[in-house]
Order: structure tokens, then C-alpha cells, then sequence
């Protein structure tokens, strides 16, 4: 019989209390409410001729790469801003990333 051993946490030195994680929470959110906003700004002018692509968005410079494969667009968003996070959104009437 086989027994699995159960080893603990990862990382057991790092237990984060609730205040820090709703702040990492709000500090996601902020991040992502920051990019939608460029998102919804630039989706009238890109929805018809990219529908079906992918965007990166890099909210502190407004930058955004646009490509019909998730990961190219991603790898753009990174040379050019190689230090710093970007979200990718599709682009379509909903803006999520990913299909059904």
C-alpha cells in the first residue's frame, strides 16, 4: 500500500496574515481596474479590425500590443517593458482572455 506523505508548505517561513492579503487583493484589483480602463478607451477603435486578438496592456505608459496569439503579444509587452507587469486582455465584446 502506498501511503503519501504529506510534506507542509512550500515556503512554511512565509504566512501572510489577512490584512496582507487584502492588500496584495487590492493592489491586484487596482492594477486591473487601471488596464481595463486603457481597454475600454482603446476597444471602439480595435474591436472590428483585431476581433478574435489578443492585447497587452502596460497601464503606467499606455503602451499596448496587440497579436492574434496570447503569447506573442505577452512577449512584446515584455521586450519592451521588460521589468514590469503587463495584463492581457481578448479582444472582444467581453474582453476575456481565452475561449470556451
Amino acid at each position: 500500500m502506498n501511503l503519501i506523505v504529506r510534506r507542509g508548505r512550500v515556503f512554511p517561513e512565509i504566512q501572510w496574515t489577512e490584512a496582507q492579503k487584502a492588500e496584495d487583493k487590492a493592489r491586484r484589483q487596482a492594477f486591473y481596474e487601471r488596464c481595463w480602463a486603457i481597454f475600454e478607451r482603446l476597444k471602439p477603435e480595435i474591436l472590428d479590425k483585431y476581433s478574435d486578438c489578443y492585447i497587452a496592456i502596460e497601464p503606467d505608459s499606455g503602451n499596448y500590443f496587440i497579436d492574434r496569439d496570447q503569447e506573442v503579444a505577452s512577449k512584446m509587452a515584455r521586450e519592451k517593458h521588460p521589468h514590469v507587469i503587463h495584463h492581457i486582455f481578448g479582444i472582444n465584446e467581453t474582453g476575456v482572455s481565452g475561449r470556451i
